[in-house]
């Protein structure tokens, strides 16, 4: 069922590559610029990240970016096969382990461009319970399901090895961000006991009073690494691109202010991106090659 699943991933993944971002591993002419692919999954992090480096290319650089939303194994394929230029989207050390063991000596990391990010399962502030230790005592108020995101996500993988390692008799529900966001929203609403796969930085911190689970087996990892990953050949054919993603740190917390932005001004990404980027304009400043600063 597994390789089942994986071959359909890998061929929806070329389905929307041929629609424009397939090439031969340099990246389409546009006017005198290459267009820069960037993949990346649809978690609110990842979303607000690369819709802010997309409009700093765009719009600072002059460069034509493509963006493109596949499941979290399938942005490391997409460098490996140099059909993407970048993503900026590896947890690292733990989450993303196994998906960059699989490309080794195929992509290139930059390493990290924000620091302190946290895997955890999360349950509302009001859930009288502090570790994953105790889930099992309390089965029937969580309905004994964790809500989870999408599959191929490094989240849902160690939150399945959490459930064998802690004998949870809890079932891990896929679906999205959004659904489990959803999931959440309605639980406290009715002041319900839930449980869903959590990290930070997510809006849903700054939305809900909520606390994460102690882990004492530390399945789920400590603090983490957000990394850069480019295609091989990346620094050659786009050297400004390149230097750029060389460039481009930030903190939780302003990842954090893009994430939320979007939230709160009812923004598309691209708009709330785009204000992120003209209210941080020295923070951006950074990150740009020396013939673009300004």
């Amino acid at each position: 069922m597994f390789r089942n699943r994986k071959a359909i991933l890998l061929l929806s993944m070329m389905l929307i590559l041929s629609l424009g971002l397939m090439g031969c591993g340099g990246a389409a002419e546009n006017d005198g610029k290459g267009t820069v692919r960037i993949v990346y999954v649809e978690w609110a992090c990842a979303n607000a990240s690369a819709h802010v480096v997309a409009d700093v290319l765009e719009n600072k650089m002059g460069y034509k970016v493509e963006l493109t939303s596949v499941a979290a194994p399938l942005m490391f394929e997409a460098l490996a096969n140099g059909d993407a230029d970048a993503m900026t989207t590896a947890w690292l050390p733990v989450t993303h382990e196994s998906y960059m063991k699989s490309v080794e000596g195929k992509v290139e990391n930059l390493g990290p461009n924000a620091q302190g990010a946290k895997l955890a399962l999360t349950v509302p502030d009001y859930v009288t319970i502090n570790s994953i230790e105790e889930l099992n005592a309390h089965k029937d108020k969580f309905n004994g399901e964790i809500i989870g995101i999408d599959p191929g996500a490094g989240i849902m993988k160690l939150t399945e090895k959490a459930i064998v390692d802690y004998n949870l008799d809890f079932e891990l529900v896929e679906g999205g961000d959004a659904t489990m966001v959803a999931a959440l929203k309605s639980a406290i609403d009715k002041q319900n006991w839930v449980a869903v796969t959590g990290w930070i930085p997510h809006w849903k911190f700054s939305r809900y009073d909520l606390k994460t689970l102690e882990d004492p087996k530390k399945v789920l990892g400590e603090d983490e690494n957000i990394e850069t990953v480019v295609r091989l050949g990346l620094k050659e054919d786009l050297p400004e691109v390149y230097e750029f993603f060389q460039n481009f740190k930030w903190s939780v917390d302003d990842l954090q202010n893009a994430m939320l932005m979007a939230l709160e001004g009812d923004m598309t990404p691209k708009e709330a991106a785009s204000k992120w980027v003209e209210e941080n304009p020295e923070l951006v400043n950074s990150w740009l090659p020396e013939n673009y600063k300004e």
